[in-house]
C-alpha cells in the first residue's frame, strides 16, 4: 500500500469533516424546508432559548466527528503497512515470523488468512526440503569426498579465477603462508603470487605452455615455488588457474650454507696441504739433511696433517645436517619414531623386543619407512649370523642429532662384514642399501661393544628445526572461542566453485549488484565511548561474506594492547580487562593487518559509525586508510522496517530469527551482525534495491542516518550525545 505523505492524513480529514458538514446543513435546510410555518416559527423560538447549548453540542460533536475521521484514515493504513511489512519478512527472512492479529477486525482476519498460509507454506517447504535432501545425497558425499580430500592432502593447493580470485585452498596452503588476511575465498592471489610473475605465467600457457614453475616471495623473506595449471573452459579459454606450493625457504637457505661450507672447505684445505706438500719436498729433495732439520720437517707434516684432520672433522659435523637436503624427511617424534622402528623389526626379524621411552620430548627429520626398513633389515641379519634373539631399541640427543640405538647383550659382528652389509641391497626387493639411507640422512651409523660387555648399534638422524605442523583439525578450530556452537561442522569450507561466475572486477562500487559484492562484517570493543578523549580498541573482530554465505572459517579475531587503563565500567560489558590486553600488539600493528584482511571489500557494521569513527582516528598512526564504502545494519533494518521504533542488535536478531550467541565480544557481534546482513539483503529487493549505491542512498536519506552523522561526523561530539543515540551501545 502506498505510504501517506505527511499532511495528507489532516487534509483528507478536513475533506470528510467538510464533506460531514455540508451534508448535516443540506439535511437540516431540507427539513426546515418541509415543515409548515407554525411550525418553523416554533422551532426557530425554541432554538433561540437553548442556542448556547446547541452551539457547545455542535462544537463537541464536530470535534469527536473530526478525531473520529482522524483515527480511522489513520488507523487502516498504518496497520496496513505493518501488515505489508510484517508479510514481507516472513516470505523473504524469516519464515517462522507470524502477523500480529490486531487493528481492525477486516485486518485481523486477513492477518490470519496470512498466517494460515505461512503454515501451509512452511508444511510444503519442509517436504520439498527433505525431497531435496534425498535427491542431493549422493552429491553431497561427492562434496565431503571432495573436501576431505582437500583438507588431508599434504600439498598446499589454491585454485583461482583466471582474474585471481581464491575459490578454494586446503588447509596445508593457509598453514604455508601462515597469513589469515591472505589466504581466503574471494581473496586476491596476488597477495601470495606476484601479479607480474602471475601475467608471466599467463602469457607463456596462453602461447601453449602446458605447465610452469615460477618463484617468489613473501613477507619476511618466504621463498616460494608455485606450480601453475590452467583451468579451461569449453571453448578452450582460460577460467581459472591451479597452483601447487612448495615452501623453498629451508631448500635454499640450506643449499646456500652448503655451498659456503664447500668453499671453506676447498679454501681452507688448500694452505695446510701446501704446507705439507712442500714439506714433505724437501725431505725428499734434500736426503742428506741432518736428522734435526728432518725431524723439524716430519713434525710440520704431522702437525699440519693434525690440524688438517681436525678441520675436516669438523666440517663434516657441520655440514651433516645439509647432506641429504633434497630426500622428503618428514618431522616425527621419538616415541612414534620407535614404534614404526619396532614393528618393522617385529615383520622382518624374529627377536623380543623391549622399547626404551625417551627421557625428553625430542622430534627427528626422518623417512621413517626407510629408516624402520634398514634397521628391520640389520637386525635380521644379527639374528641370522650373530644369534641375537633380544633388543632394547632407544632413542637419544646428541648434539644436534637424534641417535637412534639398539642393545643386545653380546654378538658384535666383524668390522668388515659389518660394513659389507651396510653396502648391499637390503632383501625384500629393496632398491637401495643402508649405507644410502644413513647418506639420505646426512647421519652416521656404526656397531660397536658397549663398557658393560653387551653391544649396540647406534643411527644418528637429524634433529627437527621446529614444533610439529599443526594438523588440519587443530588448523580449523583456530577460528574462535566464540565460534563453538554445536551447529559449527568439524572441517572448514575451504572452497567456493560459484566464484567462477563473478562479475566483471573493473563495475564501480555503487552500480555492483548487492549479491556479487564481497563483504567484512566486523565489530570492535573499546575502552569506552570517546574516542577523541582517549578511548581506545582493546578487541577487533571480523568475519567475511562471500556469495552470500558467512564464512565462519576464515574470521579476524585480535586483542589490542590500549597502552592505558581498561575501566571496570567497560570491563563489566565486555569482560576484558587490562591483564588480557597487556603485551598484546597495539593498534598500529593490529588495523594493518585489518585493512589486509578486509581489502577489496565493503565493510559493514551495525551502528558502525561508532566503529569508523575509532577507525579514523588511528589510520595515519597506522600507515592504513579505509576507503571503501560502510554499510550499516542500523540504517539497513530502518529502510526495511521503517513503522519499527527499536533497531538494536538484538531486536533486528528477534524480528529476522537470528539466535544471539557469543554477545558482546568483538567477534561474537560481528558473527551475529553478519547474520542479520544477510536477512537483510534478501529483504531489500522488494524495495527496489539491488545495487550498493541505492543501498547506500536508502540509508543516507533515513532519519537514524541524520542522527548518526549529527553524533559520530564531528570530531567535538560529546559522550552524552553518543549514549543517547539509540540507547546506550551495550544494548545494541
Amino acid at each position: 500500500m502506498r505510504r501517506l505523505r505527511p499532511g495528507r492524513r489532516e487534509w483528507l480529514t478536513a475533506a470528510v469533516t467538510a464533506y460531514g458538514v455540508v451534508a448535516v446543513v443540506i439535511g437540516c435546510l431540507l427539513l426546515w424546508g418541509g415543515l409548515e410555518p407554525v411550525e418553523q416559527s416554533a422551532v426557530a423560538a425554541a432554538a433561540m432559548g437553548q442556542a448556547a447549548m446547541l452551539a457547545v453540542v455542535e462544537v463537541v460533536a464536530l470535534a469527536g466527528f473530526v478525531a473520529l475521521v482522524y483515527y480511522l484514515l489513520g488507523r487502516y493504513p498504518t496497520t496496513a503497512r505493518r501488515l505489508t511489512a510484517e508479510t514481507r519478512l516472513l516470505l523473504y527472512a524469516n519464515p517462522d515470523h507470524r502477523l500480529a492479529q490486531s487493528g481492525p477486525s477486516e485486518l485481523v482476519e486477513l492477518a490470519a488468512a496470512v498466517n494460515e498460509l505461512a503454515e501451509q507454506r512452511s508444511a510444503a517447504e519442509r517436504h520439498v526440503a527433505a525431497e531435496v535432501a534425498l535427491a542431493q545425497a549422493n552429491l553431497e558425499q561427492e562434496r565431503n569426498r571432495l573436501a576431505t580430500l582437500m583438507s588431508e592432502l599434504a600439498v598446499a593447493v589454491l585454485v583461482c579465477t583466471a582474474e585471481g580470485r581464491i575459490l578454494l585452498y586446503n588447509a596445508a596452503a593457509r598453514l604455508l603462508v601462515a597469513d589469515d588476511a591472505a589466504v581466503g575465498l574471494g581473496r586476491s592471489v596476488f597477495g601470495i603470487v606476484d601479479r607480474g610473475l602471475f601475467a608471466y605465467a599467463v602469457d607463456r600457457m596462453t602461447a601453449g605452455s602446458s605447465d610452469l614453475q615460477v618463484t617468489t616471495t613473501l613477507r619476511g623473506g618466504q621463498i616460494l615455488q608455485v606450480h601453475l595449471g590452467a583451468v579451461l573452459g569449453p571453448e578452450r579459454e582460460i577460467t581459472g588457474f591451479v597452483l601447487l606450493l612448495d615452501d623453498l625457504t629451508d631448500r635454499l637457505q640450506t643449499s646456500d650454507r652448503s655451498d659456503a661450507l664447500l668453499r671453506e672447505l676447498t679454501e681452507g684445505t688448500r694452505a695446510s696441504l701446501g704446507s705439507i706438500q712442500a714439506a714433505i719436498e724437501t725431505v725428499v729433495d734434500y736426503p742428506d739433511m741432518d736428522s734435526d732439520d728432518r725431524n723439524q720437517f716430519l713434525a710440520i707434516i704431522r702437525d699440519e696433517t693434525h690440524g688438517l684432520g681436525r678441520q675436516v672433522q669438523r666440517w663434516v659435523l657441520e655440514s651433516a645436517a645439509f647432506l641429504g637436503a633434497d630426500w622428503l624427511l618428514t618431522e616425527i617424534n621419538g616415541p612414534d619414531l620407535l614404534e614404526v622402528v619396532g614393528r618393522a623389526v617385529e615383520r622382518d626379524a624374529a627377536v623380543q623386543i623391549q622399547r626404551q621411552a625417551p627421557v625428553e620430548s625430542m622430534w627427528v627429520k626422518a623417512d621413517s619407512h626407510a629408516v624402520a626398513q634398514a634397521i628391520g633389515y640389520l637386525v635380521g641379519r644379527l639374528h641370522g649370523e650373530n644369534g641375537v634373539v633380544a633388543i632394547t631399541l632407544g632413542i637419544t640427543q646428541r648434539g644436534r642429532h637424534g641417535q637412534l640405538e639398539i642393545r643386545w647383550e653380546h654378538g658384535v659382528p666383524d668390522a668388515e662384514v659389518f660394513q659389507s652389509w651396510l653396502s648391499e641391497p637390503m632383501a625384500g626387493g629393496a632398491e637401495t642399501s643402508v649405507r644410502r639411507v644413513v647418506e639420505r640422512h646426512g647421519g652416521e651409523i656404526w656397531c660397536d661393544e658397549t663398557p658393560d660387555g653387551g653391544a649396540h648399534l647406534r643411527f644418528l638422524l637429524p634433529l627437527a628445526d621446529s614444533a610439529p605442523m599443526p594438523t588440519a583439525e587443530a588448523l580449523s578450530g583456530k577460528a574462535s572461542a566464540a565460534d563453538t556452537s554445536s551447529d559449527v561442522i568439524s572441517r572448514p569450507e575451504f572452497y567456493d566453485f560459484q566464484l567462477f561466475d563473478r562479475p566483471d572486477e573493473a563495475a564501480r562500487w555503487t552500480d555492483r549488484a548487492l549479491g556479487d559484492i564481497e563483504y567484512t562484517v566486523f565489530d570492535t570493543e573499546t575502552t569506552g565511548l570517546d574516542p577523541t578523549r582517549g578511548d581506545e580498541i582493546i578487541s577487533m573482530g571480523a568475519v567475511r561474506v562471500v556469495n552470500g554465505r558467512l564464512l565462519r572459517q576464515e574470521t579476524f579475531e585480535r586483542l589490542v594492547d590500549p597502552e592505558r587503563s581498561v575501566p571496570k565500567a567497560s570491563t563489566a560489558v565486555h569482560g576484558i580487562t587490562g591483564d588480557m590486553v597487556a603485551g598484546k600488539p597495539t593498534i598500529d600493528v593490529v588495523l594493518p593487518d585489518f585493512a589486509r584482511y578486509a581489502q577489496e571489500s565493503v565493510l559493514v557494521g551495525h551502528n558502525v559509525g561508532f566503529d569508523m569513527q575509532f577507525l579514523r582516528l588511528k589510520e595515519q598512526r597506522a600507515g592504513v586508510t579505509f576507503t571503501q564504502p560502510v554499510l550499516d545494519t542500523l540504517l539497513l533494518d530502518a529502510v526495511v522496517h521503517p513503522d519499527h521504533d527499536e533497531h538494536s542488535l538484538e531486536a533486528i536478531a528477534a524480528r529476522l530469527g537470528v539466535d544471539v550467541l557469543g554477545r558482546h565480544t568483538a567477534l561474537g557481534d560481528a558473527i551475529v551482525t553478519g547474520e542479520v546482513f544477510l536477512r537483510l539483503l534478501a529483504l531489500l529487493p522488494n524495495l527496489g534495491i539491488t545495487t550498493l549505491g541505492e543501498a547506500m542512498e536508502a540509508s543516507r536519506t533515513t532519519l537514524q542516518a541524520r542522527l548518526d552523522q549529527s553524533m559520530y561526523g564531528q570530531r567535538e561530539s560529546r559522550t552524552g550525545q553518543r549514549k543517547s543515540l539509540h540507547g546506550r551501545r551495550s544494548s545494541q
